[in-house]
């Protein structure tokens, strides 16, 4: 497909409402591996609000127009203009009609994995965001709410299994024609066509049930690969925990009599929340001690909760259009975030979600790529389903509570889900239910949905022993970005405490007034706080929890930061001050190769580890240190990534050898007890018993390899095998390759686990890395058709390897540049996402600056480039 970056450019400050509606969709699909027929029955109305006299536009891509019918009588080719890409009637015989469209579709020949296509045999859709053009004509726009009925028919052997929306009504053979058979389903909730959902295939089913809080029974099915019924049982857990904590927390109830997931191994995507059929990538539904991490368990709990969520926040009410998208992803991430905190330890899960946000979102607000979290402009859609969109959608919603309370955002909640039930709503409608309901308002706060860039606090404190006060004086900056370099003061909550010598938290009173729930408001481009009622100067403890998603620059010493990562009473604080301890050190050696003196952060760390308090999943985040993109963050211009991976490597030595005693213990004193548990307190054990095993291998010394060997070689479980597996891989060693090798052998016929095999030797930070890349892409248990297997080997490469994809001779750029054009013509969301591993190339110093524009310039200048990859190539190198 051929691009015009001008004519695809879409307007938020465009949007008008669609000129004709759709009540009802009657779909007859007919499913056939190369000649599936589908007949469509749109009751199509014209929209009141259109322009009067408007023609019927409907969108397709890449159709087979076989028959066209309105109210039964069949068109001359006079009264309408048919492309693959759009059908027009230019002048429809009334204001209320039923076309019917007859398209022809080959399932098995859609490599991009949109519309209706094939996985592994099964039949299976993707309709979000623009796919469901691909099955038949239509306004295919989420403002348009229809009711849809589905008739599928099959052969009953190649598909026994029939599943679409809503309840199912009715299913038996097909009288006329032997083998075939058909199930017809109907939806009652009104939705855009982004949510319709078909599949059919051989697949086992896996039945439960749940009963609601006001005692509805609902049927409950994952369906699997046949064979791997047995690794559904956790999935099937997580949907029943989500159930019942959205009625408990949000009064959410379910809404259909059924529920049905189904999982397959070929999807762009984690998972799709189409209503009542969520279609899950298999990789967040299959799991098993065996063949599951902690990760894989607490990602697959994270992603069934957050699919469902969107019954209510996506379904129920859905987007008006594509730039709303955070409306629903933003806060349903916010829900999943909240109910796995609340399953789990909500400490650990906010230091976890904060790093996924810092390492993804805060890179792309600082980058080419940079948006609002509601752009006001997109090319291609696909390109904005983004951590902007996701992660920072999800810190505006909690900013949203912490500024209003928990009363308050309840209230908001509860008036948003009664006034907008059955609407395609915006954000402007989201937060006048929050400022209705507690007569807040909200306008200032409306900047963070328009406004690029990650806020700056620079903060700085002043003691007054005379008078015992402390006086905090901030000033906000929001950083310039693409399209936007004048920036407007944002409202920021920050939440803060003030510690004392002695490491207790001080009085935190303004005036004579004390600081409501810790949190003072900034909302002004400088500001100023008075602090009083002090004996001692305090040390602040600022953005505690990380209330708002800002970088705060502090006049912070090492000292304060020893203090509080020892002594402060926020959990992420702690984790915080360790951190910025580590990224100080990492910053200085990299950029002026000072000396690393570990003294100050073995301290902390010896503390920490004392602490028996402490949870030892919150241990382990504590002494992960920061990442190298992270260090490539902070450092901003100039960036050199191998003297950030040394810099990264000699501070892991040093404390590894400075502790190795107390690590020595931690190991032994952790080891299992029992079989393996997915709960979240085996998990921490686990997690950081892995850690201190990394830590003891850190040296490659003799002992520390064996340990790692015989940890791989005896482990009972995926966790331990594959940490001990990362741990060898990190090592050019020969237990290295014997390892990869067995790990191989063992699981070779379960691409889920093949793919952290690809994964592991991805991330390799050695010279060869790129040789044994381009080598597995030839490898049986490689195809550059499925995205599972691209992701784990290309794109974490890309993404996740820094050394090796920055190579200062531009070879691992001009590998990931080719690998995007082979991809784009089969499947461009894929290689879209891989090119946007380019965002940060402006920072690097300029031999690989050079280099990277280079591949970057070779991809843009491509003819025949689809609208996916044009879009992002396009933006990184304007």
């Amino acid at each position: 497909m051929s691009h015009d970056t001008e004519t695809q450019l879409i307007r938020l400050a465009d949007y008008r409402p669609p000129e004709w509606l759709v009540e009802t969709v009657h779909l007859d699909v007919s499913l056939h591996p190369t000649q599936t027929r589908v007949t469509a029955r749109l009751a199509l109305k014209r929209n009141p609000k259109g322009t009067v006299g408007a023609p019927v536009v409907l969108e397709g891509d890449g159709l087979t127009l076989v028959r066209l019918t309105i109210d039964g009588t069949p068109l001359a080719g006079s009264s309408y203009s048919a492309t693959p890409d759009r059908l027009t009637l230019p002048n429809p015989p009334a204001d209320d009609f039923a076309l019917e469209i007859e398209t022809l579709l080959d399932p098995t020949a859609n490599t991009q994995l949109m519309g209706l296509y094939r996985s592994s045999g099964n039949y299976c859709t993707q309709c979000e965001p623009e796919g469901f053009r691909r099955i038949t004509y239509f306004p295919d726009r989420p403002d348009v709410l229809s009711v849809y009925t589905t008739r599928i028919e099959a052969d009953k052997e190649e598909a026994p299994v029939l599943l679409s929306n809503g309840n199912l009504e009715k299913s038996g053979p097909v009288e006329d024609k032997p083998g075939r058979h058909y199930a017809v389903w109907h939806d009652p909730w009104p939705k855009p066509s982004y949510l319709f959902a078909l599949v059919g295939g051989k697949l086992a089913k896996v039945a439960d049930h749940f009963v609601t809080a006001s005692g509805k029974p609902v049927e409950l099915g994952i369906y699997v690969e046949q064979g791997k019924e047995k690794l559904a049982g956790y999935a099937m857990d997580s949907l029943k925990r989500s159930m019942r904590w959205d009625e408990e927390k949000f009064g959410r109830e379910y809404d259909l009599d059924v529920f049905n997931i189904v999982a397959v191994s070929d999807f762009n995507m984690g998972a799709m929340e189409n209503k009542g059929l969520n279609v899950f990538n298999d990789k967040y539904v299959l799991a098993s001690p065996q063949t599951a991490t902690d990760g894989d368990y607490a990602g697959i709990e994270g992603v069934i909760a957050h699919e469902y969520f969107h019954n209510w926040t996506g379904n129920r009410i859905t987007c008006r259009d594509w730039f709303q998208l955070c409306l629903k992803e933003g806060l349903t991430v916010y829900r999943d975030q909240e109910f796995s905190a609340d399953a789990r330890s909500r400490p650990v899960k906010r230091i976890s979600d904060v790093r996924v946000l810092k390492a993804a979102q805060f890179t792309e607000d600082g980058g080419p790529l940079a948006h609002p979290v509601r752009p006001n402009a997109y090319r291609e859609i696909n390109n904005f389903y983004t951590a902007t969109v996701y992660q920072k959608g999800a810190e505006l919603v909690r900013m949203l509570k912490t500024l209003l309370g928990e009363r308050g955002f309840r209230a908001g909640m509860d008036l948003y889900f009664q006034n907008h039930d059955g609407e395609a709503a915006t954000i402007e409608d989201f937060l006048s239910s929050f400022a209705e309901a507690t007569g807040r308002n909200l306008s200032q706060f409306a900047l963070w949905y328009e406004q690029a860039g990650t806020p700056q606090l620079k903060v700085s404190g002043t003691y007054d022993a005379s008078a015992g006060t402390y006086r905090l004086d901030v000033t906000q900056t929001v950083p310039p970005t693409p399209g936007q370099s004048d920036k407007q003061p944002m409202v920021i909550p920050l939440a803060l405490g003030l510690v004392g010598p002695n490491g207790a938290d001080m009085p935190l009173m303004l005036g004579n007034q004390p600081v409501e729930n810790g949190v003072v408001e900034i909302n002004q481009a400088q500001q100023s706080f008075l602090f009083t009622g002090l004996d001692a100067a305090p040390v602040p403890s600022l953005n505690r929890g990380f209330s708002a998603p800002v970088n705060v620059v502090s006049d912070l010493t090492q000292k304060d930061r020893v203090l509080l990562a020892t002594s402060d009473s926020d959990p992420f604080n702690r984790f915080d001050a360790f951190q910025g301890i580590a990224l100080d050190m990492l910053k200085a050696a990299a950029r002026e190769g000072r000396e690393l003196h570990v003294d100050a952060l073995s301290s902390a760390a010896h503390r920490l580890l004392q602490d028996k308090a402490l949870d030892p999943a919150f241990k382990a985040q504590t002494l992960s240190l920061p990442g190298e993109q992270e260090v490539a963050r902070e450092l901003g211009q100039n960036v050199d990534p191998d003297a950030i991976h040394t810099a990264r490597k000699t501070l892991h030595e040093a404390l590894g050898t400075t502790l190795q005693a107390e690590f020595t213990t931690l190991y032994q004193d952790l080891a299992p007890e029992g079989g393996f548990k997915a709960d979240a307190a085996s998990a921490g054990r686990r997690a950081l018993r892995n850690l201190a095993l990394d830590y003891l291998a850190t040296t490659a010394t003799a002992d520390g390899i064996a340990r790692a060997l015989t940890q791989f070689n005896v482990a009972d479980n995926m966790t331990e095998r594959f940490a001990a597996l990362a741990t060898l891989s990190r090592h050019d060693v020969p237990e290295r390759e014997q390892a990869l090798n067995a790990f191989y052998n063992q699981f070779q016929n379960d691409p889920l686990v093949i793919d952290k095999w690809l994964m592991l030797q991805a991330q390799i930070a050695a010279p060869d890395t790129l040789d044994r890349v381009k080598g597995l892409m030839t490898h049986t248990a490689f195809s550059l058709a499925n995205p599972n297997r691209v992701r784990a080997l290309v794109g974490v490469f890309a993404h996740g390897n820094p050394t090796q994809f920055n190579r200062a001779d531009g070879a691992g750029y001009d590998f990931v540049a080719d690998v995007v054009l082979k991809l784009d013509g089969k499947n461009p969301q894929v290689a879209s996402r891989l090119l946007s591993s380019f965002r940060s190339w402006r920072q690097l110093e300029p031999v690989r600056r050079a280099a990277a524009e280079s591949a970057l310039r070779r991809v843009a200048e491509t003819q025949g480039l689809s609208v996916d990859v044009a879009d992002i190539a396009t933006r990184s190198l304007a």
